[in-house]
C-alpha cells in the first residue's frame, strides 16, 4: 500500500500534496570542480517529502554525480479563492 506522500493527481492534492520543486546542484563526474544544476518537480507532501527523498536516494545509489546541495520549495495547488481589488475599472463596450 502506498503512503499518502505517493498519491498523485487530485486525490494527492486534496490530502495535502503540494507542487514540490527541487533545485539539485551536483558535481560533474568527469569534472568534479564544476557544478551542474538540475530542476525536478513532483507532487509531494511536506514536511517528509517522501517522493523527493526516494528520488535522491535513487540518485545516490545509481549515478556517479555526487550531490552538492538541494534547495526545495513547495506550493499548494488547491486552496481557497483569493480576490484582490486592483483599484481600476475597465469597461467593455
Amino acid at each position: 500500500m502506498r503512503s499518502r506522500g505517493f498519491q498523485s493527481g487530485l486525490a494527492g492534492m486534496l490530502e495535502g500534496g503540494r507542487l514540490t520543486t527541487a533545485e539539485i546542484l551536483y558535481h560533474l563526474p568527469d569534472y568534479p570542480t564544476l557544478l551542474q544544476s538540475f530542476t525536478w518537480q513532483t507532487l509531494d507532501e511536506p514536511p517528509r517529502f517522501e517522493r523527493l527523498r526516494a528520488f535522491l536516494e535513487h540518485w545516490e545509489r545509481t549515478l556517479d554525480a555526487a550531490l552538492h546541495s538541494v534547495t526545495v520549495c513547495h506550493a499548494a495547488l488547491i486552496g481557497p479563492a483569493r480576490f484582490r481589488f486592483t483599484g481600476r475599472e475597465w469597461r467593455l463596450e
